[in-house]
């Protein structure tokens, strides 16, 4: 073998320890350098001859044919020298393993594995992205090819036969829209458009708009018949399978992880909807509708298993008439946008009860969601009213995380800050933006948030997104800076459920407090948002921005990777 392989087998065999456990360490040195002796001249001009050996793993680059060579020549090497392995096979440690996307289902989509193997938790990410493809497929109003679609598009009075999926998704609206007595509906769609058609020409309904769209939405629209797996579209009012669809795909796609690889535990969250499987308990935080930046501190948090957790309101989503915002939910009964609650979070054994309750009580009274909840077993809830008030189910509390201390923030302003005018705690700084579409691409990129003083000292890390631990690095500027500090801490690892986000849009804020809890002075401070993916871009932008009691407003056309930049200062509300 030529020096350069040579070395990077030395390298090999120095540094990591056998995969194999019927050979000891001297034995893989010994039978990996006859292999790649044989292969020598294949790889004379193939990625394995490089300058960095740290990216060097002599067994990926191998064929099959080699590795029927390296079995036999490891047997007879084994018998030879009369080792057999007697020592157990002990299984590394479980690791939380997390992959974070965005433009799923018209949202953003993370999925949570503990594994003990890296490959195996990719397994069930690709199982889980195959089963949300294949039922958005089915379900979705938005694609002319789906098979809803084409349902819609047969005809009226004629029986069509339809997937069992379609045919489920179906009757469960028929038996939300009798439970809810008809808050529920597909045909919320008409007043949705209603609405939207408003917003546009910046003019509300007219009466008689309002009472056709309830006309129409109070017809049956469709019959099923289970028999023979049939559906008939009565009218042709506009349906969208909204509402607890995403609860029925994501319950499907949790599923279809546990059975396609060996993870202990799977968590799909599409838009703020989850379900939980497995062995262990996922910490989950609420959003506060009133505070819901990515940073602000939520409303609860909780420990779950084995449930489903879906969360509905009208703060992030809906259509600005004038001066008035009108909620993205509507009441079919009366074709009105729902005002009362703001938002509703429940806990249940079953994904589409979760869904449905959740968009039920946006729109029912409190007495008529406590008594629907009562007809879901094991259902639990938290809603929040317009007017900021909680309710919680008799049974929340035994969810809620008690071990999770709070933080206290130590308000003792330090000694190198007492010449200085310091941050009025009256103002807040809001820095909003939006993930970009890259085709064929829907991994979100790792981010880091941070700002920095006119020192250019790091004041306060804000936000810091990635997937595993191991490629934190990647994140250079960050890392250079904040690594060493760097703790993985459970927290860190958190679902969260809220209100559905459009995709790719997020808001993080910064209160004026350093890393230790302490206001700093006012002055110019940067904001950094530095972004890295996997095989691609590495992106830094980086805005200054002066921070005293006047409120302003900069915005950014960001880069590569992120858009629609904004960094506003202003006083709290």
């Amino acid at each position: 073998m030529g020096k350069r392989l040579q070395d990077k087998v030395e390298y090999y065999t120095t540094h990591k320890k056998s995969s194999t456990n019927a050979c000891n360490f001297s034995t893989n040195r010994i039978i990996l350098t006859m292999v790649l002796a044989t292969k020598k001249k294949k790889l004379k001009n193939c990625s394995l001859i490089s300058d960095e050996p740290t990216n060097f793993d002599p067994y990926l680059e191998l064929n099959l044919l080699d590795v029927k060579i390296f079995a036999t020549l490891a047997t007879a090497f084994i018998l030879v020298a009369g080792h057999p392995a007697k020592e157990k096979v002990v299984p590394s440690k479980a690791q939380l393993y997390v992959s974070n996307h965005e433009n799923i289902l018209g949202t953003s989509l993370e999925l949570k594995f503990i594994s003990t193997s890296e490959a195996e938790a990719d397994k069930a990410e690709k199982a889980a992205l195959k089963e949300i493809g294949r039922l958005s497929a089915i379900f979705s109003g938005y694609s002319s090819e789906s098979e809803f679609s084409h349902w819609i598009n047969q005809g009226l009075h004629k029986p069509i036969k339809v997937s069992k999926e379609l045919f489920e998704m179906l009757s469960l609206f028929e038996d939300w829209k009798s439970k809810t007595n008809g808050a529920l509906d597909p045909s919320a769609a008409v007043a949705s458009k209603l609405w939207a058609n408003a917003a546009k020409k910046q003019q509300l309904p007219s009466k008689s708009e309002i009472n056709q769209a309830v006309v129409a939405m109070q017809a049956q629209h469709y019959s099923l018949d289970s028999n023979n797996l049939t559906a008939t579209r009565l009218d042709d009012t506009p349906l969208m399978m909204n509402t607890f669809t995403k609860s029925y795909i994501i319950n499907k796609a949790c599923a279809a992880a546990l059975a396609a690889a060996k993870v202990k535990n799977v968590v799909v969250n599409i838009g703020g909807d989850l379900v939980i499987k497995g062995e262990d308990k996922d910490l989950v935080y609420v959003a506060n509708p009133l505070n819901n930046a990515e940073n602000d501190a939520p409303l609860a948090k909780l420990l779950v298993a084995n449930k489903a957790i879906a969360t509905s309101g009208n703060y992030r989503r809906g259509e600005q008439i004038g001066k008035r915002w009108y909620s993205h939910i509507v009441d079919p009964r009366t074709a009105l946008p729902v005002e009362g609650i703001i938002s509703a979070t429940v806990i249940a054994s079953n994904a589409t009860d979760a869904g449905a309750l959740a968009t039920a009580f946006n729109v029912l009274t409190l007495a008529e969601s406590k008594a629907l909840a009562k007809t879901v077993k094991d259902a639990e809830y938290l809603i929040v009213t317009k007017n900021g008030k909680v309710i919680e189910s008799a049974g929340w509390k035994n969810y809620l995380d008690l071990s999770v201390k709070e933080k206290q923030q130590n308000v003792a302003v330090p000694i190198n800050y007492t010449a200085e005018k310091l941050w009025d705690p009256k103002y807040e700084l809001a820095i909003n933006f939006q993930f970009n579409v890259i085709e064929g691409n829907s991994h979100r990129p790792f981010a880091a948030i941070w700002v920095e003083n006119d020192k250019r000292e790091s004041v306060r890390n804000l936000a810091l997104w990635y997937n595993k631990p191991k490629w934190i690095p990647d994140l250079r500027n960050w890392y250079r800076i904040n690594g060493e500090r760097f703790k993985a801490d459970k927290e860190n690892y958190a679902s969260v459920t809220g209100a559905t986000r459009n995709p790719g849009k997020y808001t993080v804020k910064w209160d004026g407090k350093d890393d230790n809890g302490n206001y700093v002075p006012q002055g110019t401070y940067t904001v950094i948002i530095e972004t890295s993916k996997e095989h691609g871009t590495d992106e830094i932008l980086r805005q200054p921005i002066e921070l005293k009691k006047s409120a302003q407003k900069i915005n950014n056309a960001g880069n590569v990777e992120i858009s629609n930049v904004s960094f506003e200062f202003y006083k709290k509300k």
